[in-house]
This record gives C-alpha cells, sequence and structure tokens, in this order.
C-alpha cells in the first residue's frame, strides 16, 4: 500500500498480520470465544412488544397533524409566532429560516421544553439543587418563581466516580494550583502555555493508561473533531460505528476522508467492509487505500453498550487497519482498577493505535487526551489543531485530573480510587438488576454505568420527566431525532457517590411511575437477586 501521510511509525507499513486467523475472521475461531463473547451476551436488546411500536407512531402521528393544524392557526393570524421570520421587505431575498426545518422545533419541542436546559444552582453531586421556573406562553419563555428544589438525586450527570466534588480537603492541591498558575494560561501550548503541570499530566495519563506518550487538550469534543483530520485524509478509508458519538462524526467529516459506517458492534458488518475495501480499493481507480482506521467507543453513551474490544482487534490485526478508541465513558468507569475497555478485556493497549479519553467524566475536570505511540504524539503535537490553535488547559483542571488520576491508581497513599471503582461497579449491577427484576425494558451491558430505560411514546416520554422531577429525582430524557423515532428513552447514569439508599429510594419511585405511566414492557422474568454487598463497609487490602 502507499506510505500514510503521517508517522510512519504508524503507517500500514508498521502492523504485522497475526498468524494463526483463518479466512473467516476473528469471531468464528473457538479459541477466543473467551471474555469477548461473554461480555457480549451480558448486553440486552430486548425489543418492545408490537403494540408500543404502533402506538409510538400513532403519537407522533398526532402532535405532528396537531402541528399543521397550528401552523394553519399562525397562517391566518388566529394564533402569534414567537418564532425568527423573514421580514416584508425581505421577502424576495433568499430566506434565511426554512419553515418546514423548524417544523419539530415550534410544533413539538417546544411543547416540551421545560424538560430540558434546567438550571442548577449547586454543585453537581449525586444531589442538587434545582431552580424552580414557570411559563406562561407553553415554554416559549420562561420565568423564575424565586423557589429551590433542593437535595435532587442526580441520575442523570456523567460523575461517575464521584469527582465532582468540593470537600477542601480533597480540593486543596487544586487550589493551591490556582494560587502558583492562576486559573487561565491565556496561549496555546506552542507558544507560551506549556507549562509543567501539563507535562507531569501527560507523563501520568500514559503511565495510567501503560502506553508509550500522550497528549492533553483542553476540550472533549475538539480531541475527537479536530485531531481526526490530522491522522486522515483525502484517499483514506474510515469505518465508523453507525452510534459513534457527534464529535467523532464531525471529525471524520472535516477530514476529507471517504466514510463508511457498520452496523452497531456487528463484526460481521465490519469484516466485510474491510474485505471490500482491502480487495477494491478506492472507488474507479481501485488503487490501495492510503489508510483504512476504524473508529469505535469503549461505552455507547445512549446505548450503554460495550465495545466488542478483543474482536476487533483481532480484524484490525488480520486486515492490517488502525483502530482507533474513544473511552470518554469508558475510562475509570469500567474495569477492575477502572483503565477502561483495555482492562475489562484484557486486551493489551499497544494493540490500539489510537486510544481517546476525556476528562469530563469519571475525573471531575473538563478536556481529552490521546495516547499510544511516541511518534504518533509528537506528530500530533504540531499537526493538531487543537495543539496548534487552541489555548492550553487551565492550571487548576489539569491539577484536578492528576488529583483524582493518582487517586484511582493509589498513588496519593490511600485505597480511595479502588473503593470508587468498585463501587461504581457495585452500584450498576444493583441498579441494572432491579430494573430488570421490576419488568423495564434496558438497553445494554451489566458492566455499563449508562442505563437506558425504553419509554417510547413521546407523550409518556414528557410524564415521566415531569413527575420524576415532583418527586425530587433529576433524570435525563432523550428521544427524535437523538435517537430512533421508536426508541425514546429516559438515560440514567450511575455513581459511585450514590448511597445505597439513594438508589434505593430512585428505584421505589420508578416502580410507582412505572406502574402509574405502564412503562413496564419487558416480557422476560428474572428471578430476584439476593442483596449485594455494601462496598462502604468493608476495608480493602493497602
Amino acid at each position: 500500500m502507499e506510505t500514510s501521510d503521517f508517522h510512519p511509525q504508524i503507517g500500514h507499513g508498521g502492523l504485522k498480520q497475526t498468524a494463526g486467523h483463518n479466512s473467516n475472521g476473528y469471531h468464528n475461531k473457538t479459541e477466543m470465544n473467551g471474555i469477548a463473547s461473554r461480555q457480549h451476551r451480558q448486553e440486552s436488546y430486548e425489543q418492545a412488544p408490537m403494540y408500543v411500536a404502533v402506538m409510538t407512531y400513532v403519537g407522533f402521528g398526532i402532535v405532528t397533524l396537531f402541528g399543521y393544524f397550528r401552523d394553519f392557526l399562525r397562517a391566518v393570524g388566529l394564533e402569534k409566532c414567537h418564532l425568527a421570520q423573514e421580514r416584508p421587505e425581505q421577502k424576495d431575498f433568499i430566506p434565511l429560516y426554512q419553515d418546514f426545518e423548524n417544523f419539530y422545533t415550534r410544533n413539538l419541542y417546544m411543547r416540551v421544553r421545560d424538560n430540558w436546559n434546567r438550571p442548577i444552582c449547586s454543585l453537581p453531586g449525586p444531589v442538587f439543587d434545582v431552580m424552580e421556573r414557570v411559563s406562561d406562553d407553553y415554554n416559549w419563555t420562561f420565568r423564575f418563581t424565586g423557589k429551590t428544589l433542593h437535595n435532587v438525586i442526580n441520575m442523570g450527570s456523567y460523575n461517575y466516580l464521584g469527582f465532582a466534588e468540593n470537600n477542601e480537603d480533597f480540593l486543596k492541591t487544586v487550589a493551591d494550583k490556582a494560587l502558583q498558575y492562576g486559573t487561565g494560561v491565556c496561549s496555546t501550548r506552542q507558544e507560551m502555555g506549556n507549562l509543567s503541570i501539563h507535562e507531569e499530566l501527560e507523563e501520568l495519563v500514559a503511565n495510567f493508561l501503560g502506553v508509550e506518550s500522550s497528549m492533553t487538550f483542553g476540550m472533549g469534543f475538539a480531541t475527537n473533531s479536530m485531531n481526526i483530520p490530522a491522522l486522515v485524509g483525502k484517499g483514506c478509508l474510515i469505518l465508523s460505528d453507525e452510534l459513534n458519538h457527534t464529535s467523532l462524526v464531525l471529525g471524520a467529516r472535516l477530514s476529507g476522508a471517504t466514510i463508511r459506517v457498520f452496523k452497531h458492534n456487528n463484526m460481521h458488518s465490519l469484516e466485510k467492509m474491510l474485505k471490500e475495501a482491502v480487495c477494491s480499493g478506492q472507488p474507479r481507480t481501485h488503487r490501495p487505500w492510503k489508510k483504512i482506521l476504524i473508529m469505535v467507543e469503549g461505552i455507547y453513551s445512549m446505548e450503554g453498550s460495550v465495545v466488542r474490544l478483543p474482536e476487533i482487534v483481532a480484524l484490525k490485526k488480520k486486515y492490517k487497519a488502525y483502530l482507533y478508541l474513544d473511552e470518554a465513558h469508558s475510562i475509570g468507569a469500567v474495569g477492575p482498577s477502572g483503565k477502561g475497555v483495555t482492562e475489562l478485556f484484557n486486551v493489551n493497549p499497544t494493540d490500539v493505535d489510537v486510544m481517546m479519553g476525556t476528562f469530563t467524566k469519571s475525573f471531575g475536570a473538563s478536556g481529552g487526551y490521546l495516547a499510544g505511540k511516541k511518534e504518533l504524539v509528537d506528530y500530533l503535537r504540531s499537526h493538531s489543531h487543537s495543539a496548534v490553535y487552541a489555548s492550553a488547559m487551565s492550571p487548576p483542571v489539569a491539577e484536578q485530573i492528576i488529583r483524582a488520576m493518582k487517586c484511582i491508581m493509589g498513588k496519593d497513599g490511600s485505597t480511595e480510587g479502588i473503593r470508587r471503582v468498585r463501587q461504581l461497579a457495585e452500584n450498576t449491577r444493583y441498579f441494572r438488576a432491579r430494573l430488570k427484576e421490576m419488568g423495564f425494558i434496558i438497553y445494554g451491558n451489566d458492566d455499563s454505568p449508562v442505563v437506558p430505560i425504553l419509554l417510547y411514546m413521546p407523550g409518556k416520554v414528557v410524564a415521566f420527566a415531569r413527575e420524576m422531577l415532583r418527586r425530587k429525582i433529576g433524570v435525563v430524557v432523550v428521544g427524535f431525532p437523538a435517537t430512533p423515532i421508536s426508541e425514546a428513552r429516559a438515560r440514567f447514569c450511575l455513581s459511585a457517590a450514590h448511597t445505597r439508599d439513594m438508589l434505593n429510594q430512585v428505584l421505589r419511585h420508578l416502580n410507582e411511575v412505572g406502574d402509574d405511566l405502564c412503562l413496564k414492557f419487558s416480557r422476560r422474568k428474572y428471578a430476584s437477586p439476593p442483596d449485594l454487598c455494601e462496598y462502604t463497609d468493608f476495608e480493602l487490602d493497602s
């Protein structure tokens, strides 16, 4: 194949094909069924009864019809239109606002907008305070009442290990760094913004992940969207999971590479595309692709599913492709010591060409990282848009990441970090088991702290969110277009900071609301699990 257009150490020629793979690929090898197959079997994707799907489409049909009726009332002047419109003197200009494109926003979303963007006025820890607001014009505008809902249980934040905290003893080093460096750098890493704390953080991240080198960035979204174009370009092929995050999708589109999408976690679909790419090459010319990059996530944030990493690594080696692994939701959250899906599946981190993750979730901070071979990182330092143009990470934020990571690794002299990792795993299994027992349809892997509960019907999504807030439980509800039109859901995120009493309180209210709104669609029968041990009550070996 042609040489790659970035450092040859990660070019196609740098990968050696692993012996022992037959023509059918990894997923047909009996000796490789181990952990990967067991993990995949733990994932649940139960289909709802047919009547639920029918009623979901009927519900959307009804609100769409009423939307057209309301548009008619606005057109004849019987109802006020609150959205931006073209001025009469500009009627002959090219329109800035496409009427049909705003149909969903003005007729569906506006009626339920009170369930999103709720103003929080406290630390977003296991509980938070919410400012009460009301609308006098059907959610077009809001006004605050001056009241506050206190101690709302937070089931929506990505605070997996509970590091979104304000304990002054834990945050003393962060305060010290703010006094030493200030809060902002006001320069890029390549100019005056490369501080010693940034280099300390990158060395720690590489050590934590078990790779040669790493590079950190101030924004998690930009870690994907601004760095993928530096890795691939025209003449390259990206094979992307159909449920990849928007940041991955945007980065792939900005790169100019050819993009092909394979079915979610489907190894047959991925291998078929790999085989076709290797055999056929580029369209029309049939020249070999400069690079073939497989892009996947560790944990998929809307499904709660875990990547089938060992199988993807084997396919990558077999077809001499590269692997880009986004561990935004999995780093710190899974694995015996919180090192992500590579540890969960006992995969050598060096088998992943580009390891990406964010500090916004398990570490209670902001920013992201890319890690791998030293040659890769050195190349990105001079070619990454985020490295060249973006301001360097705030020093107190860097110290918060260092503090959290040292805690997870046990380098702070305590067992608090590993206790939190185990507590999160315990909370995850307990919460998922109880939901299944109650009869809810939930998606994802048993080890995933992201727990989607399927609600399906648009009316029930709205009623569920409002009722849960009334019971002082903050939840995130998601619907079309963020999910398929027939799979609206509530997404719960577990945290090590959640106590068993908090979880039991949430489960009790979920059971009641599930009965009241008829949300228990599961037809499977689950045995009642035994009481799981409290990880807060045992002592860890030092």
